[in-house]
């Protein structure tokens, strides 16, 4: 299945099949110097087989976990090319969940100010959320995603068998952000999920993939920059960052992003949402204090200065993009979260 992605300056293609990592090299462009980006979480064989497709890999492999988004490790990626003499016509390409990704991709619009970049996301996660869209981004001061760049990748290569090694809660993780895109824009597509065993969400994959890129893509392509319409993929992120952040990564940021979408669902909407996030088995409630969220939270992007920019869901399919008082925000976060 091949899903488009159109801007007005650059468009690729997100290509969507079983087994599509043997064929990166029909499918990229590798007849060239490529750094090849992944972690020691990914197992080894989805890099070696796309180095083997390169003309010359140059492979990277980073620890495991949300501390290598970091100014030491962009660094790190940075020198390493220089130091293989890469030049502005190589390319950079990601192998592995969400971390990964967002790092390579901001290399690549670092390096000798871009370079080209493609993306293999590994975790449901990853191909749901950020294979779309092209943010990258790395933490900093304890911060997520504070310092990046858009960067459009080249192609995007989706292959639904490598979540077969994927751990169970990676693959919970994943589905809330399907859980997400479905309450905010596509009552249908949530409903779907809502009769489906939890037993069949594996067996269903590649239909739940698509049903929520088809929603993503569409987003993004109405505001590339996040200046509007963009923001209602912000359902959950708001309040989920910081429940990231406070419990120092210990949650997914899945399971983070379904403990963010409740306080900002209201009434059945509400009750829909929590059922669906139980039924997959993610978390509704986390036990760190709302006092300590709301340090956090001042920290986030969609802050301007008293008002801050929400995504609030009423009804299924139907979310709403809210500029509100910052006060009252946090009020009713407190609220909310002291329930």
């Amino acid at each position: 299945m091949i899903l488009p992605v159109h801007f007005p300056e650059k468009s690729y293609d997100i290509v969507l099949a079983p087994g599509a990592i043997s064929a990166a090299g029909e499918l990229f462009r590798l007849n060239r110097k490529v750094l090849v980006v992944t972690d020691s979480g990914v197992p080894a064989a989805y890099a070696d087989a796309v180095c083997a497709q390169c003309a010359v890999p140059v492979k990277a492999v980073l620890p495991q976990g949300e501390q290598s988004k970091s100014l030491a490790s962009f660094e790190k990626l940075l020198c390493l090319m220089l130091e293989n003499d890469f030049t502005r016509k190589d390319a950079v390409v990601a192998v592995g969940g969400g971390v990964v990704g967002d790092l390579a991709g901001f290399v690549a619009a670092s390096f000798m100010r871009g370079v080209d970049f493609y993306n293999i996301p590994t975790t449901l996660l990853s191909q749901l959320d950020s294979s779309v869209g092209g943010k990258t981004a790395i933490d900093l001061c304890g911060v997520k995603n504070c310092v990046g760049a858009f960067k459009q990748p080249e192609k995007v290569l989706i292959d639904p068998n490598v979540l077969e090694t994927l751990e169970e809660r990676q693959f919970r993780s994943g589905m809330a952000e399907a859980v997400k895109m479905a309450a905010t824009s596509d009552a249908g597509f949530f409903e779907k999920l809502e009769k489906m065993p939890s037993g069949d969400y594996r067996k269903n994959i590649e239909e739940i993939i698509a049903g929520a890129l088809k929603i993503k893509i569409a987003v993004v392509e109405s505001d590339e920059k996040e200046n509007g319409a963009r923001r209602i993929l912000n359902f959950g992120h708001t309040v989920g960052h910081a429940v990231e952040s406070a419990s120092g990564m210990h949650l997914t940021h899945g399971e983070s992003v379904a403990v963010g979408m409740l306080p900002m669902a209201e009434g059945s909407a509400r009750e829909r949402i929590k059922k669906l996030l139980e039924n997959i088995g993610l978390p509704v409630s986390c036990s760190t204090p709302a006092e300590e969220l709301l340090a956090y939270l001042a920290h986030d992007k969609k802050m301007a200065g008293n008002k801050i920019f929400t995504v609030t869901v009423r009804r299924i399919g139907c979310g709403e993009i809210v500029c509100e008082d910052a006060a009252d925000f946090r009020r009713k976060i407190m609220e909310s979260m002291n329930q």
